[in-house]
């Protein structure tokens, strides 16, 4: 399946429904992006339906109420629109229930392999070397600016994300989150040495 086309829908759809953005520098497009990239990854390693992973990756965030959760939002415009380009509908079922169970990280409910994949994608990002990016950008934006501000903002984003492994549904996720969190303990360590 050519994927440009829905590549450009998400584009369209994150710039016109995406939530409220508190940092100038985060993209919901990006982040869309960058957790099809890596469900490509996991599919890669663990199989599983690569359209409906795909799918479910790209269309996961495109839509935002503040009323109601942004994954039902999401789920009912995703349906609409892969309907509207004409995939079947056993696909159109499974991506919609991907989308609508992605948030929920601490499920301990049976999940299908794709959408272990997708929630193990979208958990990924924005943590590791993209997570110490955005520690130091939403550093630099506060008054009072400093490497060291920026240093206990990442020092915390560590301590509290480091037990969150948990969330991952599948080996290949845990192995990345876990190599994510050492590159992020190896960055702190080095930080230490060089600022105090």
């Amino acid at each position: 399946m050519d994927y440009s086309e829905v590549i450009e829908f998400v584009r369209k759809s994150t710039s016109e429904n995406s939530r409220p953005n508190t940092y100038p520098f985060r993209s919901r497009y990006e982040h869309t992006m960058r957790v099809y990239r890596w469900a490509i990854r996991l599919q890669s390693k663990l199989g599983g339906d690569l359209d409906v992973i795909v799918l479910a990756a790209l269309l996961h965030d495109i839509g935002w109420d503040d009323e109601r959760p942004h994954s039902e939002v999401s789920a009912e415009i995703a349906v609409e629109y892969l309907d509207s380009i004409g995939i079947d509908s056993d696909t159109i079922t499974k991506v919609g229930e991907i989308i609508m169970l992605h948030e929920d990280k601490d499920t301990e409910k049976d999940l299908s392999l794709e959408c272990r994949i997708v929630m193990d994608a979208d958990l990924l990002d924005e943590v590791g070397a993209v997570g110490i990016m955005w520690d130091c950008m939403a550093t630099a934006l506060e008054e009072e600016a400093s490497y060291k501000r920026a240093y206990y903002r990442i020092k915390e984003f560590y301590r509290k994300n480091k037990p969150k492994i948990r969330r991952c549904k599948t080996e290949a996720g845990r192995a990345e989150y876990t190599r994510r969190m050492q590159l992020i303990e190896n960055y702190i360590f080095q930080l230490e040495k060089e600022l105090f």
